[in-house]
């Protein structure tokens, strides 16, 4: 069985947070969906909050943390992108943003992604298509055609919101799993080309 690697980045600033849960979900099927192709999938699950200093860091130095660089190399160096964000004012939150912002340049052309939201009504779910659409056709991703929002309603056991949030997941994961089984695996980009952190270079290390 050959092996693909999915990143998964989530942008939930809550513990526990519905849109890690949802990434979680998404993960998961797309992994399912892999199998029943033959292939193996390596899930790595980046949690925003946890590199939030290291995020505003890097747009004012223009250098990445360690722990931030390595979030960063596992999106580049995947096969397969899940990114969710929770809606803030009718858009990605500011974690969401500065993530993608602070990749480099054509780190996700071509690459197969899927991307979900969640929000407190199911009035935002055209984030997906007017804010987070548009920012990964910018940086020239190849987005599925499916993306899931999932509002508090979605969570509920056995009722209808319920089942169809779980036909959205399986189908979006599906179309991820078709993209990144049709692909060879992606060559890990060569570390020695990366930039020296700002941190060893003061340091003179």
């Amino acid at each position: 069985m050959t092996s693909r690697k999915i990143a998964v980045v989530s942008a939930g600033v809550s513990v526990p947070s519905s849109t890690r849960l949802l990434a979680d979900r998404l993960a998961a099927a797309t992994a399912s969906a892999l199998r029943e192709r033959a292939v193996d999938a390596d899930v790595d699950v980046i949690e925003l909050r946890d590199h939030g200093h290291e995020l505003v860091d890097n747009v004012l130095t223009g250098f990445p943390g360690p722990s931030l660089a390595a979030a960063l190399r596992s999106v580049t160096d995947a096969d397969g992108l899940i990114a969710v964000t929770p809606t803030f004012s009718a858009s990605y939150n500011g974690l969401f943003k500065l993530f993608f912002d602070v990749l480099e340049p054509e780190s996700l052309a071509g690459k197969p992604a899927l991307i979900a939201a969640t929000g407190g009504t199911g009035r935002h779910s055209l984030v997906l298509e007017h804010a987070v659409r548009p920012l990964f056709a910018y940086l020239r991703a190849l987005v599925v055609p499916t993306s899931v929002f999932s509002a508090p309603e979605d969570w509920g056991a056995g009722d209808r919101t319920a089942q169809s949030l779980d036909q959205r997941i399986a189908r979006a994961a599906g179309e991820l799993a078709d993209l990144v089984a049709a692909r060879p695996a992606q060559k890990a980009a060569d570390p020695f080309l990366e930039p020296t952190p700002f941190e060893q270079l003061l340091n003179g290390s």
